[in-house]
């Protein structure tokens, strides 16, 4: 037996209604909202046939049928290979977007609101891993006589600070003098970039090489934290909203792996420079989401460094406007961390 024409028509009709309602489907039910031209008793012996050749399970003996993981697998990969991913949400992202972008953990944290708000599934973006921080602004702060705070900010809102000694006629004009010199030669480094600099500005800085040795020791130590990759996750409770996760048990579980970061991460990361990645029930590889399918995306920053969005919703999710979504926020946050706008 062969997936014909016929059959692969309707199994798209049964998997589009079954994502729109979540209730079982029949064969009246086809033959009276799709043209399919065929009769209910020609497109009851097509399920048959698509029952048994695994892109179907029918839940009760007096019930319809509701598509399987390999009936979602078929849909998504004829999804992917005819490109057919529209953009009608482009302009609502741009909406959400505008106005609203400051550092890369802001932009994390707001995107994987937009997500969740836009395919009312549970969002997840992640923060490329181990990408370097580079510096925006460098700020001393008198706070005793001798000793200064200092501030560093960067791109991924990472606010690094510690009191250092600055020596004594210290006052708090010439603080913001060198603070303002420190940030014009640091701005744009990375902290190993801001080390290598730290020793021709000690030449040009005359009489602060105790401040510039304290600083240049700061940074070094900055360099030894480890760098993990700041996790951002919307709409939680938005699975809670679908059958799937009515009973409680389930929904516990799957709450409680919304709460474990670092293994969300392991599970949502993994797609390398490919441009999508779906992964179907059981292909996902994890017990608590076994009725789930996760949809992710890459984006890049200017250095290189690959970054993750994702969305986890259930099976029968619309996968064409995941798709869609995931496209365009991609692609935003690319042109964002890639350098697109400097004032950024």
């Amino acid at each position: 037996m062969e997936m014909d024409e016929r059959k692969m028509r309707i199994l798209q009709a049964i998997i589009d209604d079954y994502i729109l309602t979540g209730v079982p489907v029949g064969s009246r039910t086809i033959s009276r909202k799709y043209e399919t031209g065929l009769s209910s008793a020609t497109i009851r012996n097509e399920m048959s046939d698509l029952e048994e050749l695994g892109f179907l399970d029918q839940p009760h003996v007096s019930a319809g049928r509701i598509p399987s993981a390999k009936a979602y697998r078929l849909y998504v990969d004829t999804l992917l290979k005819t490109g057919t991913i529209p953009d009608d949400s482009r302009s609502s992202v741009g909406r959400y977007f505008a106005g609203r972008v400051h550092q890369m953990e802001d932009v994390i944290d707001h995107a994987a609101q937009v997500i969740s708000s836009l395919t009312h599934y549970t969002a997840v973006v992640l923060s490329p891993k181990g990408s370097q921080p580079r510096i925006r602004t460098v700020q001393l702060v008198p706070v005793s006589a001798e000793m200064a705070l200092v501030v560093i900010v960067t791109d991924q809102g990472v606010v690094r600070d510690s009191v250092i000694r600055v020596g004594s006629q210290m006052d708090s004009d010439t603080l913001y003098a060198i603070s303002r010199t420190l940030t014009i030669e640091l701005q744009g480094a990375t902290l190993a970039e801001a080390c290598d600099r730290i020793p021709e500005i000690a030449r040009r800085i005359n009489g602060n090489d105790q401040m510039l040795r304290e600083l240049y020791g700061y940074l070094t130590e900055g360099q030894k934290s480890p760098r993990r990759s700041h996790v951002a996750v919307g709409g939680t409770s938005n699975m809670l909203a679908y059958p799937e996760y009515s009973d409680v048990d389930k929904a516990r579980n799957f709450l409680s792996l919304m709460e474990t970061r670092d293994k969300l991460a392991d599970i949502i990361r993994g797609s390398g420079e490919m441009a999508f990645t779906v992964r179907i029930g059981p292909e996902t590889g994890v017990p608590e989401m076994a009725d789930c399918s996760i949809v992710t995306a890459s984006y890049s920053t200017r250095d290189g460094q690959q970054g993750t969005i994702g969305v986890i919703g259930p099976t029968r999710m619309q996968y064409s406007r995941v798709l869609s979504i995931l496209n365009i926020i991609g692609h935003q946050l690319t042109d964002m961390f890639s350098g697109g706008d400097e004032e950024r």
